[in-house]
């Protein structure tokens, strides 16, 4: 499963293998691949391209080789560009694509220096050895186009020397902070999100168990209920959606509405115990850099790898496997994984910048985590742990339609499954997925 110019998904006992060009409709196939190698393209070209620079063996010419950076449309000082010869007089070039270069060295007036191109992309330096190093000391760089993200190499040149100088330009996120107010209660960082569904039951009992422990803390509910009944209670928020929106489109609403650095989801038959300790989950997103963290459900500690392999012109290969990837310094009881359960602490800001797909209307989960793959830095923690409500039998014909009606909503059916698969063929470039 490691990086390479092609995978395979080839089926060995106990692997489920999903070959995803097979879920598309069979007459829409061919022009399926078509759109998706064109929006492949039309992707990379918005990707910042990343040069391997090898520095030569024995070269004279001393130059930076990382960690340059400038903002869009201004200026850097180019540092630690020498040349390394006896004294003499060398002619040396610096050429940039999306930049201009000067010097702030005054070399007016100078017999035997020379510098042409001041503020264009070629910048041509003749002089003596000192007074050369001196002027490439002060040399600049200007950005001349506007990008948030794009990559310029110099062409650093004397004689048959060649050096390659990789500047970054990147314009800086702007800095979104959340005010925890006087005290820092867990109230004004974090707020619980749900969804609900035919379960107004056990919604309400999820609220009651709630409040037990956070009495405060304010609850989003998104509701898709076709016959809709109001929920009450102090600090929870109902937003009420069209009939059967789906599971990933009432995530969506729910979590537009925090307005707190954090929120917890959990599911609407879950319920609140002594050990649902939302500060533990905290302390560990506050003192790493993870994005997401999730706990144990009714004693059981699931979390899940991703693993992807780098695939030719058919994409990628993505598998599945139980289990984590490394333990977290200082938090014993925590793992960094690739995906968790439906009970976890998560940066606000950093989930909607990923999003739920609404495509998605049922039984979907592992997906989320698919889209997040390189962009949320997940961990688990089996240390605090949320209830599940006991399933009871129906009192009366009336909740037992209920019930047969919510699992006929929650079952997953072949076709569903199948635009599932074919959503990963074209949407995350995959060939196949397995499961193990």
């Amino acid at each position: 499963m490691s990086q390479g110019n092609g995978c395979r998904c080839d089926a060995r006992e106990g692997l489920q293998v999903y070959r995803l060009k097979d879920y598309l409709a069979p007459a829409d196939a061919p022009a399926a691949a078509e759109r998706r190698r064109r929006e492949y393209q039309r992707f990379q070209k918005r990707q910042l391209k990343q040069s391997v620079i090898l520095a030569p063996p024995h070269s004279p010419l001393r130059y930076p080789i990382h960690g340059l950076q400038v903002w869009p449309l201004h200026t850097l000082i180019l540092p630690g560009l020498e040349v390394h010869l006896d004294p003499g007089k060398y002619l040396v070039t610096l050429q940039a694509s999306l930049g201009t270069l000067d010097t702030l060295t005054d070399v007016s007036g100078i017999e035997g220096c020379r510098v042409s191109g001041r503020g264009e992309k070629l910048l041509t330096i003749s002089a003596h050895r000192d007074l050369l190093n001196q002027i490439l000391q002060r040399a600049t760089y200007t950005s001349i186009e506007y990008s948030i993200d794009a990559l310029d190499i110099i062409i650093f040149t004397m004689g048959q020397h060649v050096a390659q100088v990789p500047i970054s330009i990147r314009q800086p996120a702007m800095v979104r902070l959340y005010d925890p107010g006087a005290g820092r209660k867990i109230g004004s960082l974090v707020t619980i999100t749900t969804k609900t569904f035919l379960r107004y039951d056990k919604l309400r009992e999820l609220l009651r168990s709630i409040r037990q422990y956070y009495p405060d803390i304010r609850v989003i509910v998104a509701d898709d209920n076709e016959v809709t009944q109001k929920i009450q209670g102090d600090n929870v928020e109902q937003y009420i959606m069209p009939f059967a929106k789906g599971w990933f489109a009432g995530r969506n609403l729910a979590v537009s509405q925090v307005t707190t650095k954090y929120f917890l989801w959990v599911d609407d038959d879950f319920v609140f115990t002594g050990d649902t300790k939302i500060e533990k989950l905290l302390d560990v997103l506050e003192e790493t850099d993870l994005d997401l963290v999730g706990g144990s459900v009714a004693g059981n500690h699931f979390c899940f790898k991703l693993l992807l392999e780098e695939g030719g012109e058919e994409g990628d290969c993505l598998h599945w496997r139980a289990g984590s990837y490394q333990k977290i310094k200082g938090f014993p009881d925590c793992v960094l994984t690739g995906g968790v359960v439906n009970f976890f602490l998560a940066r606000t800001d950093r989930v909607l910048s990923v999003g739920f797909d609404p495509k998605l209307q049922r039984v979907a989960h592992t997906e989320f985590f698919v889209d997040g793959l390189g962009r949320l830095r997940v961990g688990s923690c089996s240390h605090v742990s949320i209830g599940h409500q006991d399933k009871k039998p129906p009192t009366d014909e009336a909740m037992a339609q209920v019930n047969r009606k919510y699992d006929s909503f929650r079952a997953n059916t072949q076709e569903q499954v199948k635009y599932k698969l074919g959503l990963h063929y074209f949407k995350n470039r995959l060939s196949c997925f397995t499961k193990r």
